[in-house]
């Protein structure tokens, strides 16, 4: 198989299982997409085309990432809801550095028990990606979404 398609599957099955691990509630799982010293970003489409540093959350490594998690599952109290995370096909740009630089588009659906679905957040994921012998783990993504308002408050990862 010609390596580019290769290579366009690897990273598109890592957004699903990505993507299935959120939306199944194995938060448990999230921060193992990433390296150890991977980066976790949630940014404003404003703020990113301004490239003006503030984000609405910036995890410097996998240890904050599992710090999430531990707040997530539990100290935060919230009403509950469930999530749908729809991804498209990546754009895989191609490698420097040993970095594998991607993008997909994505949509979060919100659905809380009783209620309708809603549209949670909207953007982008911008990524770098590291191949290990593991396969490929989020060295850095960038989630900019589109949306000015934030439903509520932001707790589960994008």
């Amino acid at each position: 198989m010609n390596e580019r398609l290769l290579l366009q599957l690897e990273v598109d099955q890592l957004n699903a299982a990505y993507a299935a691990a959120l939306d199944e509630r194995r938060f448990d799982a999230w921060p193992g997409f990433f390296l150890p010293e991977g980066r976790y970003t949630l940014q404003a489409r404003e703020n990113f085309d301004r490239k003006l540093p503030l984000a609405l959350i910036d995890l410097e490594s996998q240890a904050m990432m599992k710090d999430r998690v531990y707040g997530i599952t539990h100290t935060i109290y919230h009403a509950p809801y469930y999530t749908r995370h729809v991804v498209s096909p990546a754009q895989v740009f191609g490698e420097e550095d040993g970095r594998i630089r991607a993008q997909a588009h994505y949509a979060v659906f919100r659905t809380r028990p009783g209620d309708v679905s809603e549209v949670y957040n909207v953007g982008r994921y911008i990524d770098q990606i590291a191949r290990t012998p593991a396969g490929l783990m989020l060295a850095s993504r960038r989630c900019v979404y589109d949306s000015e308002m934030v439903l509520n408050s932001l707790i589960y990862p994008i």
